[in-house]
């Protein structure tokens, strides 16, 4: 099973944000966004691995609890159950990403799973894609391995 760990960064909340992924120190990317929030930024990086990773089973490592939980939890079930709204009737935010996530993580014909890392930890991989996302938003551009 591949493994990619992802991040998402915010320079304000909302502010200037980037999102990394990353499978190695070798194979990566990140990107930015002028305008955006954290929670955008970590959803979007695991759209990213997973359009620029189409094939095979696929392990997202991620410190976002918000994505993580999403799926271990099946939160997306009542979203959708509730026409993307949330149990006290809200509406979901980042709903135009979560409706882009879904359909890769779930309808893909593939394997996806999740996994949660405490976020500045230590852990290596979880470091170099906080790093990524961090330079890309204070940078607000973008590298790939």
């Amino acid at each position: 099973m591949n493994r990619f760990h992802t991040d998402g960064a915010c320079r304000g909340n909302p502010g200037p944000g980037g999102w990394a992924w990353a499978s190695g120190p070798d194979e990566f990317a990140s990107g930015a966004e002028v305008h955006t929030t954290n929670q955008r930024m970590e959803i979007q990086a695991v759209i990213e691995a997973l359009i620029e990773h189409p094939l095979g089973p696929i392990e997202i490592v991620s410190d976002s609890t918000y994505v993580v939980k999403c799926f271990h939890d099946s939160w997306y079930v009542g979203w959708l159950r509730r026409g993307w709204k949330n149990s006290k009737g809200q509406r979901i935010a980042n709903q135009d990403l979560w409706e882009r996530l879904l359909p890769l993580a779930l309808e893909s014909g593939r394997d996806v799973t999740f996994s949660w890392v405490k976020g500045h930890s230590g852990d290596r991989m979880n470091d170099f894609v906080d790093e990524l996302a961090t330079q890309a938003a204070d940078a607000q551009r973008g590298r790939h391995s």
